[in-house]
């Protein structure tokens, strides 16, 4: 069986409704003309009724013996002269004095609606009579001027059938039928067309498969996505927007800040522009979002954030970091033994055997001894080789790093994201040693420590410091003296701390600045 198109069934659908009102309302105009024509047929009729009822001769001898002989001639003059359709006279036994047909003369007028007429009332009836449906006037004849009714006289107008009143309009309700089709036709037709074209030519089985694609497709991201109006209404959210915000699937429709405190995003609706890769907090939960701005049309029409859970970032990155410090520290590796073989084959052709031997020594157990230091101290595999990877750093850039005696990490309990502390240590260490490098005294300090209830993290450096005006600026995002596309690295530490509950210190003067972290374990306060 073929399906109707939704084109085809608009413009019938519009076309009926149109055709429908232009007939609904052809059947009022139809039946408003024969209301005024019976009502006109009305007061002509009583208006002739009236007029015979004043007749001196009609008053003379109704009731009289053989009056219907002066009666009937003047009732037919009259009733052919204004061409109603009958006059008839009865005194007030009801006896017929005048009639059209003349075997009814003579017989009891019985219709039943002339009682009130023979009560000195006067009224319009409607009635069917021999020659079809009329309008008739009741009119008392009143003798001795007026003092006593002597009968009734009553004319009868045929009122136009149905029929009779089409034929007599059909010229005007045919070119309205056909104006108002012709119409409506058209405009069906140009309706269903444009509605098809906003609709992109697509069919409703296809707008629904495609509505319910895409559906199931933003369910199933992993990312979290709200959009909003440009009221701040809530217009779109997934499963993952509502398992991180807490907010409920019917979200719909209301206000951005009853579902989620979204930071930006109303900025983002009256700017326009797009901001990328920021880290919010929502929930409670550290995301990281993107603002985008919707546009129809070239105008703004709303904004949508996309984020994701950090602990899920932080899962991949872990294992990212592991492996980039591991690169790291390969490169720098590579690179300070490419050196010591340069050294190791200059003294060689000069023929010092004895300070080769020294210098391979002095080379392989310094080695060894950070090596072995790392291994038994920081039980952490990732913490070991991150700590490496910046000890081979800082020996590329001639900077002295540290490792205090006193440190120690024991197998850190499960509460504690390792992801945070190789963010924490990572950004520490490498802007400590950015900040040293080319001082005339360069050197590093670096203390890890475990105890019963916290982590201890410090790092030190002997750089130039930190402005007082700049010391409330740190952590802030993009805030950096170093140049464009920095500042994020101090930011991200502030967040890891405080997503893990802790606190973090810095001290800074002539002699370099000194970043402390504590974080405390799982169960315990911060102190």
């Amino acid at each position: 069986m073929t399906k109707i198109k939704l084109r085809t069934k608009i413009a019938l659908l519009s076309f009926s409704l149109v055709l429908l009102s232009v007939l609904v309302a052809s059947l009022a105009i139809l039946e408003r003309t024969m209301a005024e024509a019976r009502q006109e047929i009305g007061t002509r009729a009583m208006a002739i009724a009236r007029t015979v009822a004043e007749l001196k001769d009609i008053q003379d001898n109704l009731g009289q013996p053989e009056g219907w002989k002066a009666v009937q001639p003047i009732a037919e003059r009259i009733r052919i002269a204004t061409h109603v359709e009958y006059i008839i006279i009865f005194d007030m036994n009801r006896v017929r004095y005048s009639h059209p047909l003349q075997d009814r003369i003579g017989t009891l007028f019985d219709d039943g609606d002339e009682g009130p007429a023979l009560r000195h009332q006067e009224y319009l009836s409607q009635a069917v009579g021999v020659l079809g449906p009329a309008v008739r006037a009741f009119v008392p004849v009143m003798a001795d001027e007026g003092t006593r009714q002597v009968g009734v006289a009553v004319v009868g107008i045929l009122v136009p059938t149905l029929s009779q009143t089409l034929t007599s309009l059909r010229l005007q309700l045919y070119s309205s039928l056909l104006i108002g089709a012709a119409f409506g036709l058209a405009g069906s037709f140009y309706l269903a067309r444009n509605i098809k074209k906003k609709l992109f030519s697509l069919e409703p089985p296809e707008i629904a498969r495609i509505l319910e694609e895409r559906v199931a497709i933003l369910q199933s991201l992993t990312e979290g996505v709200i959009a909003v109006d440009k009221e701040g209404v809530v217009t779109l959210i997934n499963a993952e927007a509502c398992r991180i915000t807490g907010a409920a699937p019917e979200s719909y429709g209301k206000p951005i800040e009853e579902v989620a405190d979204v930071p930006g995003l109303r900025e983002t609706v009256l700017s326009g522009e797009t901001q990328f890769n920021r880290d919010l907090l929502i929930n409670e939960n550290l995301v990281i979002a993107n603002l985008l701005p919707i546009k129809v049309k070239a105008q703004v029409a709303g904004a949508a954030i996309t984020f994701q859970d950090k602990t899920d970032v932080r899962r991949m990155a872990e294992e990212l970091t592991g492996v980039k410090t591991f690169i790291e520290a390969l490169r720098a590796q590579n690179h300070e033994s490419l050196n010591k073989l340069h050294t190791i084959a200059g003294l060689i052709q000069l023929e010092k055997y004895q300070a080769v031997m020294d210098y391979i020594f002095t080379v392989t157990e310094e080695q060894q001894e950070i090596t072995r230091f790392l291994s038994s101290r920081i039980r952490n595999p990732a913490l070991a080789g991150l700590l490496l990877g910046k000890y081979n750093r800082a020996k590329e850039l001639k900077v002295q790093l540290y490792f205090d005696q006193e440190s120690g990490i024991r197998e850190l309990p499960p509460g504690i994201e390792i992801s945070s502390l190789v963010i924490i240590l990572g950004n520490l260490l490498e802007n400590a040693l950015e900040a040293v490098n080319g001082q005339s005294l360069s050197e590093v300090h670096c203390l890890l420590q475990q105890n019963d209830w916290e982590l201890l993290l410090s790092v030190e450096d002997t750089g130039p410091g930190i402005p007082g005006p700049d010391m409330e600026a740190v952590f802030e995002w993009g805030f950096s003296t170093k140049g464009n596309n920095r500042g994020i690295g101090l930011f991200l530490v502030k967040q890891a701390v405080d997503k893990n509950g802790g606190k973090i210190e810095v001290e800074s003067g002539s002699w370099g600045t000194r970043f402390l972290v504590r974080i405390p374990l799982p169960g315990q306060p911060a102190r």
